[in-house]
């Protein structure tokens, strides 16, 4: 293994050049003005994938967009990892909070990242992250110290739902199968404390609508004596969570996980700073649901958010207007036992139930995900962890993630197999936003840690 660390010291300069070459593709699945960004992008991840000595690398055609699959096979009788990754992103606005075109790869030192950070869109999710094992994989190619057999699946829509990944999978279940999956797509809880991600949240998603009378009003002609539907909508909104942080939703803690206390205790030895918390996003104090701390709230407990509400006039100036219509968008995170079709059906019931007589609803799904959980007594957690540990020198927690990876659910059960999200970002990156970045301590950490993952799983 030494051999195989003493490589990726010597070539750290070029593996930061060749990403930064992939950062400068505005791969953004969202917006079709992209399309030949994003399927440049998946023949630049095949040509690394071959270069770093993979075989049988392969665009796949989709319905959408390719999925990049490549592989190295030493044995059948020896242990496969799935790797997965997603070579898409977001899109970059708005452009004018970001210090440098987002495109534009540059490294800049941070009070978290004194060693540099590489800002960029992508440079965290999930390029940076995914092309972290792809030099790993060149590192034990190089130094012939593969101790497995492994396969890479990278795809061009995890950021507009994953739309042809399932399709793909199930038709490919042979040319998938494996014995675990390795996913770089979550974060650490800190660079002082790291973390192996143990359970995600599932989403249900939907768009509602409420609406009034049957066009625009004059809103001093008909004021006063017709409902108003953002009036109803936000009075509809603010009724889905009570003063103690609880849905009111009927029916929508039925299923909810019980986790014991004693794992309650181990997720809180977490270094959890409040006024640290605070400071990063900005706020004087916090709030949610009762009894529970900020920890467990962003983690083992659903919620329900507003993610954007709009409706009549909101251009320069002013029109005085009732508007005939008002909309917004929730997201629901989910805990283990709750499934998105369960919590859809139970928030369109309450929605409509408390909607009043004199306006229409009108509930939209939208996607949706299941959670998920991987226990810490597991083959697959120790060999993360055993390795984090090794490179981090550190003691390695295990920690659950507010976030949702819909595909890990569907992995295990298409494919029979576990997912291990062994991520290594911070969630300050800023992911999604401007300004997006990933630190350089992090991502050698994560080409270190890779091989001894590799050597721990195959013992």
């Amino acid at each position: 293994m030494q051999e195989t660390l003493n490589y990726i010291n010597e070539n750290k300069q070029r593996f930061v050049d060749e990403l930064f070459e992939l950062l400068r593709i505005p791969s953004i699945s969202a917006d079709p003005a992209y399309k030949n960004d994003v399927l440049k992008c998946a023949d630049v991840c095949a040509e690394h994938l071959k270069n770093a000595g993979a075989d049988h690398v392969e665009v796949c055609e989709t319905r959408g967009y390719p999925i990049v699959f490549g592989e190295k096979i030493l044995d059948k009788n020896l242990p496969t990892v799935l790797v997965y990754g997603h070579y898409d992103v977001q899109p970059a606005d708005p452009l004018e909070l970001w210090k440098k075109p987002p495109f534009e790869p540059y490294i800049e030192k941070t009070e978290l990242h004194p060693e540099g950070a590489i800002f960029a869109r992508g440079s965290a999710d999930d390029k940076g992250q995914f092309f972290m094992h792809v030099k790993a994989f060149e590192a034990m190619m190089k130094t012939n110290t593969l101790p497995c057999n492994v396969k890479f699946i990278l795809e061009g829509e995890e950021e507009v739902g994953s739309v042809s990944l399932g399709d793909f999978v199930n038709e490919n279940k042979e040319k998938l199968s494996c014995d675990c999956i390795l996913i770089s797509d979550t974060h650490i809880y800190s660079n002082e404390q790291p973390t192996v991600t143990t359970g995600l949240r599932g989403l249900s998603y939907v768009e509602v609508e409420i609406e009034g009378p049957n066009r625009d009003l004059h809103s001093g002609l008909y004021g006063g004596a017709v409902p108003n539907p953002i009036h109803v909508l936000s009075r509809m909104i603010a009724k889905l969570i009570d003063e103690d942080g609880h849905i009111t939703i009927d029916g929508f803690y039925d299923n909810v996980e019980v986790v014991s206390d004693a794992e309650r205790l181990d997720m809180n030895k977490l270094k959890d700073n409040p006024e640290e918390f605070k400071k990063s996003i900005g706020l004087s104090g916090v709030e949610g649901e009762k009894s529970y701390t900020t920890l467990e709230r962003t983690s083992i407990r659903p919620t329900l958010d507003c993610n954007g509400i709009w409706g009549g006039y909101t251009g320069e100036g002013a029109k005085t207007v009732i508007p005939s219509k008002a909309s917004a968008k929730i997201s629901m995170r989910l805990v283990p036992y709750q499934t998105p079709e369960e919590i859809t059906e139970k928030f369109t019931k309450y929605f409509e139930k408390i909607a009043p007589e004199n306006v229409k609803v009108k509930v939209t799904p939208h996607h949706g995900g299941m959670p998920y959980v991987l226990p810490s007594d597991t083959k697959e957690f120790l060999a993360a962890k055993q390795a984090m540990e090794t490179a981090f020198d550190k003691e390695v927690l295990p920690y659950r993630s507010g976030g949702s990876i819909p595909i890990t659910a569907m992995f295990e059960k298409v494919l029979g197999a576990k997912s291990v999200l062994m991520g290594f970002g911070l969630d300050s990156d800023a992911i999604h936003s401007p300004n997006e970045h990933y630190g350089l301590f992090n991502f050698y950490k994560g080409i270190e840690s890779i091989p001894l993952f590799f050597e721990n799983y195959s013992k």
